[in-house]
C-alpha cells in the first residue's frame, strides 16, 4: 500500500469516529443544561423606566403632500396606468405626484431642454413632462413606470392652421 492510501485511511476513520461520539457529546450537555436552576428575574429589570417617544423630524421627501387648495391634472398612460399631478398655484418648485394609490412629493430639477422634470431622491421617481406626453420612472431600478401619459389636453388632436399665402412683392415707383 502507498502512503497517500493508508493516510486517506487513516483520515476516514478519525472523521467518522468524531461524528459517532458527537451526538453522545452533545446529549450530555443537554443534561448537565437542564439539571441547572433558572434564575429569577430581579425586581430592578422588571421597573425598567420607559424612554419617551420623541416625535421625528418631518421629511418632506418621505411624508404625504398636503394636496388642499391645488389644482390636479390626471394623466391616462399607456398600459392602462394613471398618475395625478397636484400643484399649487404659489409653488412652481414642487408637485405631488400619485401613483398606485400613494403620494409622493416631488421637487423641480432644472434642464436645459425646457422639459419639466420632477425628482423625488428618496424613492427615486422621476416625473418628465414635454408638451406632447409626460413619463414617470424609477431611477432606483432604472426603468420606466409609466410612459406615454397625456392629459385630457393632449390627448385633442392638434389641429394644423394652413398659412395664407404671402402676397408678392410689388415694385415700388
Amino acid at each position: 500500500m502507498s502512503i497517500s492510501k493508508i493516510l486517506l485511511a487513516c483520515g476516514l476513520a478519525i472523521g467518522s469516529l468524531s461524528l459517532a461520539t458527537a451526538p453522545a457529546a452533545a446529549a450530555v450537555e443537554t443534561k448537565s443544561a437542564a439539571k441547572k436552576p433558572v434564575k429569577k428575574a430581579t425586581t430592578k429589570a422588571k421597573k425598567a423606566v420607559e424612554k419617551p417617544v420623541v416625535p421625528k423630524e418631518p421629511n418632506p421627501e418621505e411624508d404625504e403632500p398636503v394636496i388642499t387648495d391645488s389644482s390636479v391634472t390626471e394623466f391616462d398612460c399607456e398600459l392602462g396606468n394613471k398618475v395625478a399631478i397636484y400643484q399649487n398655484v404659489g409653488d412652481d418648485e414642487h408637485i405631488a405626484l400619485r401613483w398606485k394609490k400613494r403620494l409622493h412629493r416631488l421637487t423641480r430639477v432644472g434642464t436645459t431642454t425646457g422639459a419639466q422634470r420632477f425628482e423625488n431622491k428618496l424613492y427615486g421617481l422621476i416625473w418628465i413632462g414635454i408638451p406632447a406626453k409626460s413619463m414617470l420612472l424609477d431611477s432606483k431600478l432604472n426603468r420606466q413606470l409609466a410612459n406615454e401619459c397625456r392629459n385630457p389636453e393632449q390627448l385633442q388632436p392638434v389641429a394644423i392652421t394652413e398659412k395664407a399665402p404671402e402676397a408678392p412683392a410689388t415694385a415700388v415707383q
